[in-house]
C-alpha cells in the first residue's frame, strides 16, 4: 500500500499543468495588455465562446508578440510550442519553464517528444497553441504550413481554434527592429469541433486550417508610420531584379542594391517605388515571390569553387536545452552551392556539406542554426546579416538532389 501511495504522489508531481501557471497568466495579462495596445495598436477580440474547455489553438505568425495576443484572447493558461533555442539560455530558460512551461520542439525536425507532450497536456485538460508555419513571415503572406499539422490535430482530439492575426506585418515586419504606428486585429476566425473533423479526410482538414490562417499583407490597406520603414530589409532580400544575386543596404525609408546602386523606397502603405525609375514590384510579397523563383532556377554548380556569399559571424554550438558554447567570436562564413564553410582560422576550417546537414533554419530576425551530424551550430552576425539566403540555398540544393528542382518550398 505504501509503495502504491508513493507512485500516486509521483504521478501527481509529474503533471505538466500547475496551478501557478494560472496565477502567472492572470498577473502577466495585467501588464501585457496595455503594452500590446500601446506598442502594436492592436484590437484583441476576446473569445467569448471559450467556456471552460481546452483548445488546440493554431495561429498565423506575424510579430514577436503573437503569443501574447493569443494569451489575452483566452481566459485560461495556454501552453505554447516553442523552438529549442528558447530553452538553451541557461537561467533565463529555467525561469521561463517555471513560469509558463512551454513545450520544446526541435526546429525543422520531426520531434516525437514534442508530439507526446502535446497529447499529454491535452489529456490533462490544458489548451495548446502552435504556430504551424514554424516561422514568422518575411514576406507578409502566411508562410508554408506542413500538412502534418492535420495529423497532429487529429491525435490531440481537441476543438481547433483558428486564430488570425492581421496587420502585424505592417506594424512589425520580421526583418525590422522598429515597431511602426498602425492598427492590428487578432481574433478566433473559426472553431472546428472534434465531431466535425473526426470524419474529415486529412487533406480536407489541412485545407481548412490553411484557409483559416491565410493572411496576405501585400495590399495597401492601411498606413504604418515610421521614420525608418525600410531599415534592415536586407535581412529578407538578397536578389535584385536587375543584378540577380546581390547585397543590399538600407537607410531610413530606402534600400539600395550594392551592385547597381538603384534605390527603392518603402512607403507608409507598404508599397515599394523606385527612386528615379519604375520598380517592377509593388509590394515586398511580390519581390519575395520573385526572389524564390529566381533561387528555384539557380544553377548551384556555378558556385562550387567560388562562394556566392561571404559573411562574418559569431559561431556557437548549441547544447540543446542547456546553453550555448562559444566557438569563435568572429569567423568568416562562406556559402557555396553545396556547402557552408566556417573559417575559424588557417587550420580550423569547418566544412559542412549540405549532404551531411539535416536542416538549416532562421531564428528570430536573423540568427542561423545549422544542424550538422549531432551538433547544432548557431551563427549570429551584425544587424544587416541575411540568414535567409543560407536556408533558401540549402533547401534548393536538397530539392535538386531529390530530382525536384522546381519545388517551391525553400525552408520557410
Amino acid at each position: 500500500m505504501e509503495k502504491e501511495n508513493k507512485k500516486k504522489k509521483r504521478k501527481k508531481k509529474t503533471k505538466w499543468i500547475k496551478f501557478r501557471h494560472t496565477v502567472v497568466r492572470r498577473c502577466l495579462a495585467i501588464f501585457i495588455k496595455p503594452i500590446a495596445m500601446i506598442m502594436y495598436g492592436i484590437k484583441i477580440e476576446k473569445f467569448k465562446e471559450e467556456q471552460k474547455r481546452p483548445y488546440l489553438i493554431l495561429y498565423n505568425h506575424q510579430t514577436a508578440f503573437d503569443q501574447f495576443f493569443v494569451g489575452l484572447a483566452f481566459r485560461q493558461p495556454i501552453y505554447y510550442v516553442a523552438s529549442e533555442d528558447l530553452f538553451s539560455n541557461g537561467f533565463v530558460s529555467s525561469l521561463i519553464r517555471f513560469l509558463v512551461e512551454p513545450i520544446p520542439i526541435k526546429k525543422q525536425a520531426t520531434d516525437v517528444a514534442a508530439v507526446m507532450n502535446c497529447i499529454r497536456i491535452a489529456k490533462e485538460g490544458g489548451s495548446l497553441a502552435i504556430a504551424p508555419e514554424g516561422n514568422r513571415t518575411y514576406s507578409g503572406k502566411t508562410e508554408y504550413i506542413a500538412p502534418s499539422i492535420a495529423t497532429l490535430a487529429k491525435k490531440i482530439k481537441l476543438p481547433i481554434a483558428l486564430y488570425r492575426i492581421e496587420g502585424g506585418y505592417g506594424v512589425q515586419p520580421r526583418w525590422s527592429d522598429k515597431t511602426r504606428k498602425g492598427k492590428m486585429r487578432s481574433y478566433v476566425a473559426r472553431v472546428i469541433e472534434p465531431e466535425e473533423y473526426a470524419t474529415m479526410p486529412y487533406e480536407e482538414l489541412f485545407a481548412a486550417i490553411e484557409e483559416g490562417l491565410y493572411v496576405n499583407e501585400g495590399v495597401a490597406d492601411a498606413m504604418f508610420k515610421s521614420a525608418k520603414k525600410a531599415e534592415y530589409l536586407e535581412r529578407a532580400m538578397y536578389v535584385c531584379p536587375y543584378c540577380g544575386l546581390s547585397e543590399f543596404e538600407s537607410n531610413g525609408n530606402e534600400i539600395e542594391c550594392k551592385q547597381c546602386h538603384r534605390k527603392i523606397t518603402y512607403g507608409e502603405d507598404k508599397t515599394l517605388s523606385g527612386v528615379g525609375f519604375e520598380f517592377p514590384y509593388r509590394f515586398i510579397t511580390e519581390w519575395y515571390d520573385a526572389q524564390k523563383k529566381f533561387v528555384c532556377a539557380l544553377d548551384l554548380e556555378k558556385y562550387l569553387e567560388t562562394p556566392m556569399y561571404t559573411d562574418k559571424a559569431r559561431v556557437s554550438e548549441v547544447i540543446v536545452y542547456k546553453r550555448k558554447d562559444l566557438i569563435k567570436a568572429e569567423a568568416e562564413i562562406k556559402l557555396y552551392g553545396n556547402r557552408i564553410v566556417i573559417d575559424e582560422g588557417k587550420e580550423n576550417s569547418m566544412h559542412l556539406p549540405f549532404d551531411e546537414i539535416s536542416a538549416v533554419s532562421v531564428l528570430g530576425r536573423n540568427k542561423l542554426n545549422i544542424y550538422h551530424d549531432r551538433k547544432i551550430y548557431q551563427l549570429k552576425s551584425d544587424k544587416r546579416f541575411n540568414a535567409l539566403k543560407y536556408v533558401n540555398m540549402y533547401y534548393h540544393y536538397k530539392n535538386i538532389s531529390k530530382g525536384e528542382s522546381d519545388e517551391q518550398f525553400l525552408g520557410l
